[in-house]
């Protein structure tokens, strides 16, 4: 055999074990394409697409602590500090509907005071389509009317219930007109036992609730009235709001039906000697937010009822940075039928997001 020979036959041999091997290649699978988070802007800032839905989601909150001086509701409570922490989570969903869209918002709340255990709240747990809503949420009568101020000490002089099961209906006509009808469950929330001691065995029939409002450029108006069916009485607010540009200002007064006795709609938040003292047969509150600068805001409230409680408060609203807030409080209280007052200050800390 000669060189020639014996070169052309180890190319031969080498290419049927290359074909052999070309035949058993592994071939590399093709990567799965990944599905980025998608921004859904349609229903307001921090909402995302649930990837593979259509369903999209907002996660929210807050982590607050501060410092307690004294009791601004009960002029017994003399404390010295007592320290509050508290971390919230929201989780709102929102889905495009041929009637609209279909939000749910849930509020989980966890508190811990000093001297106690943790506590964990369902605070708000409902479902919204095409104006109604069901679930859990504070009182049209409160919610609805924006409360009672800027301040944390805002009820002092008791301004509504808050957390309850409801059926609520809100219209919005688009030109600034507004109205709210609610059936709210009168075996939850505060006073569902009756708050003059009324038997609530086996009470079927809800209370209602129904406001209207107008907003025109920097003004608004609202009335609302709520119904007690377990003690058969009621009450009405009605509220103005204006913005004079270098400050805010609102004006409520409420009346009660029975200024002889309390109603879930006019009840007392007085504890100690205070305790049970309602409006009367009246109540008014009146507030103002002045903008000092970008960071620095101040807020007064004052309210004074017929039963003789008078309450101011004042405090200063400081974010150094964004989504930080720091806020110094401080109320005093007068209970002048018990000739009973309290000073109570507080210092918060709250980082949301």
């Amino acid at each position: 055999m000669n060189i020639k020979s014996l070169l052309l036959g180890s190319a031969a041999a080498l290419a049927v074990v290359s074909g052999a091997q070309a035949a058993d290649a592994v071939v590399a699978a093709e990567p799965e394409p990944l599905e980025y988070v998608r921004i859904c802007d349609a229903y307001g800032a921090g909402y995302f697409f649930i990837p593979g839905t259509e369903t999209c989601l907002k996660i929210s909150g807050q982590l607050r602590t501060e410092g307690k001086w004294y009791d601004a509701y009960n002029p017994k409570n003399v404390v010295g500090t007592l320290w509050h922490t508290r971390a919230q989570l929201g989780v709102d969903t929102a889905t495009d509907t041929e009637y609209g869209a279909l939000k749910t918002n849930t509020i989980y709340r966890f508190d811990w005071q000093e001297g106690g255990s943790t506590t964990t709240k369902l605070l708000w747990a409902n479902i919204s389509l095409a104006g109604f809503t069901v679930g859990k949420l504070d009182s049209q009568y409160n919610l609805y009317m924006g409360y009672a101020g800027n301040v944390i000490n805002d009820d002092v002089v008791y301004d509504g219930p808050y957390e309850l099961n409801q059926l609520t209906y809100n219209y919005d006509a688009g030109n600034g007109f507004t109205a709210v009808v609610s059936l709210e469950d009168s075996n939850s929330g505060a006073g569902a036992t009756g708050v003059n001691g009324e038997n609530s065995s086996n009470h079927y029939a809800p209370d209602v609730v129904a406001g209207a409002g107008y907003k025109a450029g920097n003004f608004a108006f609202k009335v609302i009235g709520g119904y007690d069916s377990i003690v058969e009485e009621g009450a009405i607010k009605a509220r103005a709001d204006a913005d004079f540009g270098v400050f805010k200002a609102f004006l409520m007064g409420g009346w009660n039906t029975d200024g002889d006795k309390l109603n879930k709609y006019a009840s007392s938040n007085g504890g100690g000697p205070a305790k049970g003292i309602g409006w009367g047969d009246w109540a008014l509150w009146g507030g103002v937010t002045v903008p000092i600068n970008a960071k620095l805001q101040a807020n007064a409230q004052v309210a004074y009822t017929d039963s003789k409680i008078f309450e101011a408060t004042a405090n200063v609203r400081w974010n150094p940075v964004k989504y930080l807030l720091v806020q110094p409080e401080i109320t005093y209280t007068n209970w002048d039928s018990i000739n009973q007052d309290q000073w109570a200050g507080i210092l918060r800390f709250q980082r949301s997001f």
